[in-house]
């Protein structure tokens, strides 16, 4: 490790905690639905939408409605992006003639994109058009990026409301984040990208000469407008294969720079927009404090291992840390730490290959996707994804010390724990059901490229990234088959609307309740002692629930490793 690469973690989270505040601000404002310095532009547009649609956006809804609204919305949105693909051939926008997506990679991909999970099991730039990259793939970045501010808006009014019985009204929620909020900071992020050096064109392919004298092709898109909402949406779909590795999506250490800026950027202000919404900022701070403590914990471990080396190929006279799959662009510190970023935050966007990294390396990653991506995490899932354990861990200090269980203002009764209890539970028994299933049918062990524990580590990634809305990949599997595309799609179904619905009615139950003030009987819930029960609670159910796991994979390659075994 070095001085280099901890002023770049260091720094970099120190940018992420200054920006929590303004873009704190900018979400409250929407979430009140008050005027913003955009809506000059786009105030028109959004009355146009709501006169078109037949929406009244002051009429509220309650938690049940609200999730109809959603679910059907989402559903229509997966079979317009199916549509799309298989009718790819015969639309226009294909300046490279590519055929059809074939059926099951249009179901996973539909699915994918829906769920804001963008798992590729294909290659961007061969596969799809520039129509469908852009009709069936970048809107869906846009609305499941705002379908997750808008939950967590929902859930912020149970939190906050006093005997109500609606949580906000879903269209004008998901309207108003995507023109007042995606929509300017993208073009403005799409214009940096452009001046970076990224490509922005619908031309497909540009003939040039090497350096040699040959002929190469190279292909090309709208790839900046792409790459924008890609990673302020925490999508992670990248239009070329090699995703945030190729010189087109990231050119540069600037450009990585933003990159993960932007990732976290919206999840951060998220943090303090509750504690706005609450009434007490400092529950926020408190939440992102929390989340800073495990995302600094998983880069240390991560940068270790990968600065560390492989001790085999140093018995062999090679020395240096692990440069196996990593950019020269980036170096061991900016790999690391975009592996670790990416996985906090449910964006399956990659600069190095995971399946590349050391054991311990490549289980950082795989562990913040287990613990449900609540370090920082997808845009709106995070924060809700963390309220569940917060709910959970404010129950268990009530036990513990015989104090009510209160949370901001708001009894936690057995309605809320069961519901929170239900939601957290899908993410371990999609995992490791379908981890379990795939490691023993012979459709399942035909996927890993490797053997032993590795391959291992392979199926239990795709089957994580899947279930916690991630995308990312080992790249060690062969998924693009209709074992996995089928499995896959399920699972990143499951994994988020069998959330979405319990987390929901903790919201209209809440919203309902009375507010409770603060007593001597109380449990606090802003200081250390709170952020410590919170990673504590975390951590031990992540632990517990997937530490065998995690044994049979990633810490036994690690054994494995160090006692000079390669597979």
């Amino acid at each position: 490790m070095t001085f280099q690469g901890w002023f770049l973690i260091l720094g970099f989270t120190a940018i992420v905690v200054a920006l929590a505040k303004p873009i704190g601000l900018w979400l409250f404002a929407l979430y009140e639905g008050r005027r913003t310095p955009v809506h000059i532009l786009f105030a028109p547009v959004e009355r146009g939408f709501y006169r078109l649609a037949g929406i009244d956006p002051a009429q509220e809804q309650g938690w049940r409605r609200y999730a109809v609204h959603m679910l059907l919305f989402n559903a229509v949105l997966m079979a317009f992006t199916y549509a799309v693909l298989r009718l790819q051939a015969v639309l226009p926008g294909n300046p490279q003639r590519l055929a059809a997506v074939g059926e099951h990679l249009s179901f996973n991909t539909a699915i994918s994109f829906t769920t804001n999970t963008n798992w590729q099991s294909y290659g961007g730039e061969g596969t799809m058009s520039n129509l469908s990259q852009m009709l069936g793939l970048t809107i869906h970045n846009f609305l499941s990026a705002a379908t997750g501010i808008a939950l967590a808006f929902a859930l912020f009014r149970g939190f906050a409301r006093r005997e109500a019985a609606t949580v906000g009204n879903f269209w004008a929620d998901v309207t108003r984040i995507t023109l007042y909020l995606l929509l300017p900071l993208c073009a403005v992020l799409t214009i940096a990208y452009i001046a970076c050096g990224v490509p922005q064109t619908l031309a497909g392919v540009v003939d040039v000469q090497t350096l040699e004298g040959a002929r190469q092709s190279l292909l090309l898109g709208p790839v900046a407008s792409q790459e924008a909402i890609k990673m302020l949406g925490t999508n992670g779909g990248g239009f070329f294969n090699a995703n945030s590795a190729h010189p087109f999506e990231n050119p540069s250490a600037l450009t990585n720079l933003i990159q993960m800026l932007s990732i976290f950027a919206i999840g951060a202000g998220l943090t303090w927009t509750f504690g706005k919404a609450v009434g007490n900022t400092r529950q926020g701070w408190a939440i992102l404090s929390a989340m800073m403590v495990l995302f600094l914990a998983g880069v240390t471990v991560a940068y270790g291992a990968e600065a560390g080396g492989n001790p085999v190929l140093h018995e062999l006279g090679v020395a240096g840390g692990n440069m196996e799959g990593k950019e020269v662009r980036f170096g061991i510190a900016a790999s690391a730490l975009f592996s670790v970023v990416t996985t906090a935050a449910s964006c399956g966007a990659v600069n190095a290959m995971h399946d590349s990294f050391t054991a311990l390396g490549g289980l950082v990653p795989l562990f913040n996707m287990q613990l449900g991506e609540i370090v920082i995490g997808g845009v709106g899932a995070g924060i809700y994804g963390f309220l569940l354990f917060a709910i959970l861990a404010v129950f268990v200090a009530g036990l513990m010390v015989g104090r009510t269980p209160e949370y901001v203002g708001k009894k936690i009764e057995a309605r809320e724990v069961k519901l929170a209890v239900l939601a957290i539970a899908v993410l371990p028994l999609m995992i490791l059901g379908l981890t379990a299933l795939s490691s023993v049918l012979q459709q399942g062990l035909a996927g890993p490229l490797n053997k032993g524990p590795h391959g291992f580590s392979e199926i239990l990634y795709a089957f994580t990234s899947a279930v916690a809305n991630n995308g990312s990949a080992f790249a060690g599997l062969t998924a693009s088959t209709p074992y996995y595309d089928g499995l896959l799609g399920v699972a990143m179904w499951v994994g988020r609307f069998f959330i979405i619905v319990p987390m929901l009615a903790i919201a209209g139950s809440l919203a309902a309740k009375k507010y409770t003030p603060e007593g001597a009987g109380s449990f606090p819930t802003t200081g250390a002692l709170w952020v410590g029960l919170l990673i504590g609670i975390i951590l031990i159910l992540g632990g517990l629930t997937f530490l065998p796991s995690l044994a049979l994979g990633p810490i036994a390659d690690h054994l494995a490793m160090i006692r000079g075994q390669l597979f």
